[in-house]
Order: C-alpha cells, then structure tokens, then sequence
C-alpha cells in the first residue's frame, strides 16, 4: 500500500462517517446542544471530538507534504458548523496528489506541546500515532452520540465496507 492509501484515503473516507453521523444528530431532539456531551467530565465534549477529528488529517499534513496546514483552535457551535469544518478538510485531503506525499521510509520528527519528540519514518508516524489518534477522537464520537440516545450502529461506523459488500443478510 501506497502512504497515500494508508493515510489520505483513509482519513477522507472517515470524515464522511463522521458527516453522516452529525447529520443523523441533526434530527436528534438536544440538536446543537449534543456538542456539549461528554462520557465523563474530565474527557473533552463532542465538539473537541469533531474538532481533531477534523484537524488530524491536516496537522499530519506538513510532516507527510511540503503543504502547511492550521489546525482549528475553535470548537464548533453548531452541528452545521462542524460538518462545514468536516467538508473543508476533505476538500482539502481530496487535492493531495499521491506523488506529493514523502516516502514511506522518509524520518518524521515530531514535538508535543509537553515537550516530548518522537523520530519515526512515515509509515510508522502514520501507523503508530496519526491514524491511531484519529481514529480514538472518531470512536469517542459515535460513543458521544449514542449515549445520546441517537440510533446508530455499527453499519454508521462503517459505512465504507457496503461497497464490497457481494451478498446481504439473509
């Protein structure tokens, strides 16, 4: 597989999940006001969820590309708004050409805010710390939305399998 396919595919199919999934909150009767749900009160709310979950595959941008990218400080306050911020950043994975991106044995040097640096090639930064990241803020999402009460499941959380789908449930 390409990096191309492990990253930048991978990241702009998810954010339609999660679209999907904000439009079915849309109908839910708490509306905007899910944003604010959290699974315990010393976890970030939906809206920070879909905030990195917007922002992962763009922060992963300048260690993969020669493109910059800034990262969203703001949450969104509407559902609305957050789809919208979901549809920037897939319009913006879906303008990376394949032959942009560096090597997969290319370094990646990475610092945290708290100091820590991480050296990694960048299959193993797409591997090890990228997509997992990604995918813990997406997870955490559908978790938000269903303790809502929002009627999902797991044909929600992958949606993207239904096009290999060669025979259904009987």
């Amino acid at each position: 597989m390409t990096l191309h396919e492990q990253s930048i595919a991978v990241y702009r199919s998810r954010l339609d999940t999660l679209s999907a999934m904000l439009t079915k909150a849309e109908t839910h009767p708490e509306g905007d006001a899910l944003l604010e749900t959290k699974l315990a009160e010393d976890m970030h709310p939906l809206a920070t969820q879909v905030r990195f979950v917007a922002n992962l595959p763009g922060e992963a941008l300048p260690r993969l590309t020669e493109r910059a990218f800034s990262s969203r400080e703001e949450n969104a306050t509407t559902l609305a708004e957050a789809k919208a911020h979901i549809a920037q950043t897939a319009e913006l994975l879906d303008s990376i050409d394949p032959d942009e991106l560096v090597g997969v044995e290319d370094t990646i040097v990475f610092d945290l805010p708290n100091g820590m640096q991480f050296t990694m090639t960048a299959e193993q930064y797409i591997r090890e710390w990228s997509l997992p990241n990604f995918y813990f803020h997406l997870t955490t999402a559908y978790a938000l939305l269903r303790m809502a009460g929002l009627e999902l499941g797991k044909a929600d959380f992958m949606p993207f399998m239904m096009k290999y789908m060669t025979k259904g449930p009987s």
